[in-house]
């Protein structure tokens, strides 16, 4: 049982190592901590730097205080908008169940009281299926979204035998907001492949090599959106970010800094061909 809840408890004791290592107090800071009132809760976000619009989602545990390293980094080129989803940091936690449709309409209405059309998403693990969900459901909110750790079911498909067998022991978790997130995980989400090919935005689809999502199904995803880019980070656990950072961040800055492309080896290939047919036929 112990070794159960070490497993469950890592993302948060990852997000507060992360905090530990700077001084600023990145999700807990009176100075910039800001509510906004949405969908019956007060939800906590903190706004840094200026710039183009971008915004973080952290994942299932987690906070703003969990990006830290990151926040101090991306304000200094971007206006950094990172959130506290419902029932995670200052947020605030109705009694229902948790849905990421439910959150997902909460970063929407963030957005339409900052009167913001449209910005970039870093969205990570839980904050990624917030993301794809955005992307398809909020489309004019979503200008390009890295999503990285993203499943869309909540089977073995899509995470690993072991680590669902894990989350599925959440009653056994004795406390009562970490058995809600824990359900989240074990019984949702429930996207349909289709709904990802309705999204316009580019999304660069994310993960480790050693990730908890199966490469096989993040590379469904990938497949599946309209204008996506894939990056399997080698040497790299669920927690990308904080395994390699500077390769990390280096890919964000790339995606989001430069224009999007799709370079096709095949439709290379194939113009070359046909190239060199018509200088056969002169």
């Amino acid at each position: 049982m112990k070794k159960i809840l070490f497993i469950l408890f890592l993302p948060l004791m990852v997000c507060t190592a992360t905090r530990a290592q700077n001084q600023v107090p990145y999700g807990n800071n009176p100075a910039v901590g800001r509510y906004a009132d949405v969908n019956g809760i007060r939800l906590y976000y903190e706004i840094y730097g200026e710039g183009h619009p971008l915004l973080l989602l952290h994942g299932n545990g987690g906070s703003i205080g969990g990006r830290a390293s990151q926040i101090s980094i991306y304000a200094k080129k971007y206006k950094v908008i990172a959130v506290d989803s419902r029932c995670h940091g200052k947020s605030g936690c109705p009694a229902q169940d948790l849905t990421y449709e439910q959150m997902a309409a909460d970063v929407n209405a963030l957005l339409e009281q900052l009167q913001i059309d449209s910005l970039y998403i870093w969205g990570h693990s839980d904050g990624a299926i917030i993301g794809l969900i955005m992307a398809f459901k909020y489309p004019k909110k979503v200008q390009k979204l890295l999503a990285s750790g993203a499943n869309i079911v909540a089977d073995t498909t899509a995470v690993f035998p072991q680590l669902m067998e894990l989350v599925r022991m959440y009653p056994m978790i004795p406390d009562t907001l970490q058995r809600r997130r824990f359900k989240l995980l074990a019984e949702q989400p429930h996207i349909p492949f289709d709904s990802l090919r309705k999204i316009s935005a580019p999304v660069l689809v994310m993960a480790g090599d050693r990730d908890a999502i199966r490469e096989e199904h993040t590379v469904k995803i990938f497949q599946s959106i309209p204008n996506a880019q894939l990056c399997i980070l080698p040497g790299t656990t669920h927690y990308v970010y904080a395994d390699r950072p500077a390769l990390f961040n280096q890919f964000l800055f790339d995606f989001f800094d430069k224009p999007f492309t799709k370079p096709s080896t095949v439709e290379g290939a194939l113009q070359q061909a046909r190239q060199m047919m018509n200088k056969w036929h002169q």
